[in-house]
């Protein structure tokens, strides 16, 4: 498979296409519960896999997920009258319960048997973490609930978000492993930022000549990236990349844990969700004000949307006096937005084919094979990975220790911190 086949195999994600059939495996993070805060609400946009939907809530408090069109003319039930027992389409009141079902096709006689035929394409939803999951994949190869951490914890323990990008998800996904550029892009706020503030890792962090070592877990990849402090000790940083498109960031302090989803909205456009958790204490006033508020991994939204205030449109609103003075290395205010604007700078989906790759992207290159082995080995009834929740229920580490760590030795050492308190520096 040349570089051309495989950039069009890996960012290809709608009904039918190799990455889009493995990534209906998995239950997906389709909303935030509180978009949709009550039984009876509005109906809701929702855009996943290049398949246009509408969420609503009927009276019972079920989740419904379907297609957004009528089957009747195709007008878009994002205008449905939620009636509580189902969406009613206000052209001509065809109506559609939870599942999909049409219920009422007031036109027709009592007599007609045409309601029984009419069913919209529906999709299982179930709330978690504050999240709407649904599964779009074939029933009978539905999954166990996802159960991450940060999922499971808490409300009190958990602060999650999401803004949209614009750009295919798999170059922003690409960016949340690449350990090598935090030195160089963010490295303007690694002492003000709240995640980093304080904490010897962002110190250490700045070394600009980061060693990858990258080894198949069951999850996905344990990404090892250390850095040397002296001749017989570095500064570790073990990132879990789980697929199909989420990261756990390693922590700092006693920070909350941080991590990223990059969730296709279409090949062109992908959902970046964000969360933030404490295993063992709730979030305090001061964190969920800085998340709120523009803490740097939570980029600051147009109210009303999930579109960020910094974004194409507005240039990410960049500030050249601050990158002379290295307030901000590339000029854009945030670690969130700085990722975001280099990632949409590629442009929708970017060549791969004109890439030149050194030693620090063997993250990239190994996580590439991964999706593409998994979408390969669907058709012989192989399990993806990441799909049982103990795969799921890792951690990612930071620690200072030998130059030389072998992979059993890694592993030994993020068993250690799973379930437990966070420990880092």
């Amino acid at each position: 498979m040349n570089p051309t086949e495989q950039n069009e195999v890996l960012t290809q994600t709608g009904p039918g296409s190799a990455m889009g059939t493995l990534f209906r495996r998995y239950w997906i993070p389709a909303l935030l519960a509180r978009e949709l805060p009550e039984p009876g609400c509005p109906p809701v946009r929702v855009k996943l896999l290049s398949e246009s939907l509408v969420a609503f809530r009927d009276a019972t408090g079920k989740i419904a997920l379907m297609d957004e069109f009528c089957a009747h003319r195709r007008v878009s039930l994002w205008f449905g009258r939620n009636e509580g027992d189902g969406l009613r389409c206000p052209y001509h009141g065809w109506k559609y319960d939870a599942n999909g079902q049409c219920t009422d096709i007031p036109s027709e006689p009592e007599t007609s048997k045409l309601c029984e035929k009419v069913k919209l394409n529906a999709y299982p939803c179930e709330v978690r973490g504050g999240v709407v999951w649904t599964y779009m994949g074939p029933p009978e190869q539905q999954p166990p609930l996802p159960e991450y951490e940060w999922a499971m914890v808490p409300d009190t323990h958990r602060y999650a978000s999401k803004r949209i990008q614009e750009s295919n998800y798999l170059q922003a996904m690409e960016g949340g492993i690449d350990s090598s550029h935090v030195a160089w892009l963010h490295s303007g706020e690694l002492a003000t930022d709240p995640l980093h503030v304080g904490t010897s890792g962002a110190k250490f962090i700045a070394n600009k000549r980061p060693v990858f070592e990258v080894n198949k877990s069951d999850a996905g990849l344990l990404i090892a990236v250390k850095r040397p402090i002296d001749a017989e000790t570095c500064y570790w940083r073990v990132t879990q990349w789980i697929m199909p498109w989420y990261t756990i960031i390693p922590p700092y302090g006693e920070n909350a844990l941080r991590g990223h989803g990059w969730v296709p909205i279409d090949d062109e456009h992908c959902l970046v969700w964000t969360w933030a958790h404490h295993p063992t204490r709730p979030l305090g006033e001061a964190e969920l004000h800085a998340m709120k508020h523009e803490d740097g991994a939570f980029a600051a939204l147009i109210p009303g949307t999930f579109i960020p205030v910094a974004n194409k449109g507005n240039d990410y609103l960049i500030d050249r006096e601050g990158q002379k003075t290295g307030r901000y290395f590339s000029g854009v205010k945030g670690i969130a937005m700085q990722d975001a604007s280099l990632q949409e700078s590629m442009g929708p989906i970017v060549d791969r084919s004109k890439e030149r790759l050194v030693s620090t992207d063997l993250a990239i290159v190994q996580a590439r094979r991964r999706l593409i082995q998994a979408a390969t080995d669907l058709p012989d009834g192989e399990t993806p990975p990441g799909l049982t929740t103990e795969s799921q229920h890792v951690r990612s580490a930071s620690f200072v220790g030998p130059v030389n760590l072998a992979y059993p030795e890694l592993k030994a050492e993020l068993a250690a911190r799973a379930g437990t308190g966070i420990k880092s520096i």
